[in-house]
């Protein structure tokens, strides 16, 4: 048993290093290793920009992350900005042709204004709204970032309830290869009934899957019935989501020269951007073209390859009625990404994840049917 006095004397001994410790920041034994690891972790650059406010140690260190994560949580709703961002505002079309176009357009594509954000909707804000910036701005302070996913708050292309509409591409200084599927129904029936489901099965009087057979051939009802108008429509307002994103990223690839990878999607996982280190690399060589009546990168003449089925039911009790697959790659292209027919291969096997996948994969044994697309 300890005697009264030595318990005193270490009392005393515990009280000064309490004392000493009292000025001193533990966390300052960190190494700055350390806390880039966490701070690339934590990759979202608006969580990142508040911690630079901390202190002056994370105000050096945090310029200095690899990765970052943008979410822009602005969308333009007046119809007249959204009108110019794309393009359309102006005198009323002569031509009743000219109208419908528009109309469709503007319908259509009226999502793509949140890639303005931070641009317009100073006059229509009140004076207590919150400010807004630039994906630019927000990340201007980002000396080092090698890997960038932003984020959009909505998809961009509208689509009815039911629908399905996923497209990935890849883009240099234009467009370089591109695939879309899409759906006009997804079901999912209980899992121990399609527990061993084929994949490409017909159910009769499911609207399009009861239009044709199994075979690979598409019913003649696709083209009378505007199954190929609205394939189209998916295709060129894929095209120009991906095309308006592109032009978004114009001033950060600019700015960053230490990009290697960049991502940029919408909340619903609709669609992904993606340029890896050569395409940046061309993007800063290469003259963007941009059209003159949007805010977006001119997409070239593009060669297609359709691919469709009926229906789709795969392993997991998935069913997509109306699947089709659409590869885009421009013309005089000889195989898209890295220029071989392998490399656009594993790039459509790896598009999407999950059943579309599998639906992907289904959907590349078909028939395909070839079409070409001009500049726009």
């Amino acid at each position: 048993m300890q005697s009264r006095h030595r318990v005193f004397a270490e009392d005393l001994l515990l009280a000064k290093e309490a004392a000493a410790d009292q000025g001193e920041d533990h966390f300052d034994r960190v190494p700055d290793s350390l806390v880039l690891l966490i701070f690339n972790r934590l990759a979202d650059a608006r969580s990142l920009g508040r911690c630079s406010a901390v202190s002056r140690r994370f105000s050096a260190l945090v310029p200095l992350v690899d990765d970052a994560c943008l979410r822009i949580d602005r969308v333009i709703t007046d119809a007249a900005d959204a009108d110019d961002a794309l393009g359309l505002a102006g005198p009323r079309p002569r031509g009743v042709l000219s109208h419908l176009l528009k109309a469709m357009l503007s319908a259509v594509l009226k999502p793509f204004g949140h890639c303005d954000a931070g641009v317009r909707g100073g006059a229509h804000a009140g004076k207590h709204a919150q400010q807004h910036h630039s994906p630019a701005q927000v990340l201007k302070n980002f000396s080092s970032i090698r890997n960038l996913r932003m984020e959009l708050p909505v998809s961009d292309v509208g689509t009815d309830d039911g629908v399905v509409l996923r497209w990935k591409a890849v883009f240099g200084s234009t467009l370089q290869s591109c695939v879309i599927l899409g759906g006009t129904r997804v079901d999912r029936a209980a899992p121990h009934a399609h527990a061993h489901a084929p994949t490409t099965a017909v159910a009769a009087g499911d609207n399009e899957a009861s239009q044709g057979d199994d075979s690979g051939s598409i019913p003649e009802s696709f083209y009378t019935n505007g199954g190929l108008k609205l394939r189209v429509v998916w295709t060129i307002s894929s095209l120009i989501a991906a095309a308006t994103r592109h032009y978004l990223l114009r001033e950060i690839v600019k700015e960053h020269p230490t990009l290697e990878r960049v991502a940029l999607t919408d909340a619903h996982g609709q669609g992904t951007l993606s340029m890896e280190r050569d395409q940046i690399k061309e993007f800063r060589d290469k003259p963007l073209a941009a059209t003159a009546a949007a805010n977006r990168t001119q997409v070239p003449a593009c060669n297609m390859k359709l691919r469709y089925a009926p229906l789709l039911e795969l392993s997991d009790g998935t069913r997509i009625q109306g699947a089709t697959l659409v590869v885009i790659k421009p013309v005089g292209e000889t195989g898209g990404i890295g220029g071989g027919r392998k490399e656009l291969d594993e790039f459509v096997a790896d598009a999407f994840d999950g059943p579309f996948r599998e639906a992907v994969c289904a959907l590349s044994k078909r028939r395909t049917y070839l079409l070409e697309m001009n500049g726009f």
